[in-house]
């Protein structure tokens, strides 16, 4: 299996991410490397122009928020290097990688809305829910209507999957 490639199911090589997480993903890595830099770099001239560079404070701060930049950009990088784009199947009948169901938590009552996500994509206030999470991995391959039980670090919770919505 080759990085960069599409498939329909997780495997332990790479990093799972739905083509919606790859595509914020090389967006932010556009943003970093065009305006970012162009922003840092003009920060840096504009500390160099203050003055003695061993004790210009500015410019010492500049050149280590660059450093943190740059380690960003490495990171996004290598991300990318390392993506599996899992295609999600909207004829499978399970809450699998890409779908989004509306789970019921049988204890609260409460309703989610959650698409299993790989986990740096994973914003659960955003209704994106890590595939590698306790809850994403009882939830996965479970049809609508099927309950599971979770051990959460709050306890036990029980979670009905009540419709696949996409």
């Amino acid at each position: 299996m080759h990085r960069g490639e599409r498939v329909n199911s997780i495997t332990p090589d790479g990093e799972p991410i739905t083509p919606a997480g790859l595509a914020a993903l090389e967006d932010e890595l556009r943003e970093l490397e065009g305006a970012g830099r162009r922003a840092m770099a003009g920060r840096i001239r504009a500390a160099r122009e203050l003055g003695d560079l061993s004790e210009n404070a500015d410019y010492h701060i500049a050149k280590e928020d660059q450093a943190h930049l740059e380690t960003r950009i490495k990171r996004l990088r290598q991300r990318r290097r390392d993506a599996l784009i899992v295609e999600p199947d909207a004829e499978d009948a399970a809450f699998g990688f890409g779908r989004t169901a509306e789970v019921l938590d049988e204890e609260s009552g409460g309703v989610y809305t959650w698409t299993i996500v790989g986990s740096t994509e994973a914003d659960l206030p955003q209704g994106r829910l890590s595939a590698q999470s306790p809850v994403g991995k009882a939830l996965l391959g479970r049809s609508a209507g099927e309950s599971v039980e979770v051990q959460t670090p709050g306890g036990a919770r029980r979670y009905r999957v009540q419709r696949l919505v996409a």
